[in-house]
């Protein structure tokens, strides 16, 4: 089904321009942008790919990652196709680059993309995946596996019914979104993990196929203008940004936002076009994790390594253990009774949404100390 699109203006000689992502992509007469699935029809720009979803499940709001944020809720995940990024090394690749260029993936089966956007997804309706959330008794739905950003308007659709009956939404992005995407987003996205790739230029131009500067304004957008709730991912890819350097660069970037936000070091196994790597050597990962301390963050978690203690909520100031998690599932957890924690041995307040019945119109001077 295509669905007109809202973030879009007209040019002339029936040119128009996606303000979507910070491609800013403009497109031709029945042509698509980078993503593959929004399109200049007679003029107008629409989303090909409305109510065609590539699968739903269900989660543990960990694995997004989000540790600070309803830490034991489960999450009804749900994923479409494409991506406006290429990253070599992307660990969705099946759904993420599903994509008009890469026609080893339709060509097969289907005349044309478009005719494979009718028939190799299901349709579901906005309405059915918050129904399915509300009746399991659900605590949030995440848009995730591919980039969210691309398929806006049915984002959008399924956050505001959501927000009717009080579901939580979560965002796992790449954040090279526009200003008017977060303009938009901001009034129904309750969370995000954003991926921080890299801290060089380089990095994104080859491997990524863009820019960081973008990512870094709507880094600082999102926490400034906004309450959504902010966490950080940054995957480890031997000898491309796992320098000194790199990492404390990132970790200050973030600590100059705010200390209190939580930042994911993750190792890379080999994936997709970038097979040639090694998996991330547990020794990189512990330098990681100890130069965001040494930076002075106050909340670092490496993942995909089973490490005991390295996923472990600790009290920033007298180092308590908080939430003791190991592979996404929590072991023990001081307090579930208020959604404010209150270190109990210091009396430290830690950052972060931790039960589901707060107030649904977050304040931010609530979520992190200052």
């Amino acid at each position: 089904m295509q669905k007109k699109a809202i973030l879009y203006k007209k040019l002339p000689s029936d040119l128009v321009q996606c303000t979507c992502c910070s491609h800013y992509c403009v497109i031709k007469p029945w042509e698509s942008g980078k993503c593959s699935i929004r399109k200049n029809i007679s003029w107008d720009l629409y989303l090909l790919n409305y109510w065609k979803i590539l699968g739903l499940n269900i989660d543990p709001v960990e694995k997004k990652p989000l540790f600070h944020f309803l830490p034991w809720a489960r999450v009804l995940s749900f994923w479409t196709a494409s991506c406006n990024f290429t990253c070599s090394f992307c660990q969705n690749w099946q759904m993420s680059q599903l994509r008009k260029e890469n026609k080893e993936y339709w060509k097969n089966f289907w005349n044309n993309y478009e005719e494979a956007l009718e028939k190799i997804w299901d349709e579901v309706t906005p309405e059915a995946i918050v129904d399915f959330a509300a009746k399991n008794n659900i605590e949030a739905i995440a848009y995730t596996y591919n980039e969210p950003t691309i398929f806006f308007e049915f984002l959008k659709d399924v956050s505001l019914l959501a927000k009717k009956k009080w579901i939580r939404t979560i965002m796992v992005s790449n954040w090279f979104q526009t200003k008017e995407f977060c303009d938009e987003a901001k009034e129904f996205i309750d969370a995000i993990n954003i991926d921080l790739k890299a801290w060089s230029n380089e990095f994104y131009k080859e491997i990524c196929d863009w820019r960081i500067e973008p990512i870094k304004e709507n880094i600082k957008r999102i926490f400034n203008e906004t309450d959504t709730f902010v966490e950080i991912t940054t995957l480890i890819i031997p000898w491309e940004n796992d320098s000194n350097e790199d990492l404390e660069n990132m970790a200050n970037f973030i600590k100059n936002i705010s200390a209190d936000i939580p930042w994911h070091i993750s190792a890379f196994h080999p994936d997709w076009k970038m097979l040639d790597k090694e998996i991330t050597p547990l020794s990189t990962i512990l330098k990681a994790y100890e130069i965001g301390k040494k930076v002075g963050l106050n909340y670092v978690y490496a993942g995909n390594v089973n490490v005991p203690r390295l996923e472990t909520t600790y009290c920033p100031k007298c180092r308590e253990e908080l939430i003791i998690r190991s592979w996404f599932v929590w072991e023990r957890v001081i307090d579930k009774t208020s959604w404010i924690w209150i270190c109990p041995e210091c009396k430290t307040k830690i950052a972060g949404c931790f039960v589901e019945n707060w107030e649904f119109v977050t304040r931010k001077e609530t979520l992190f100390s200052k």
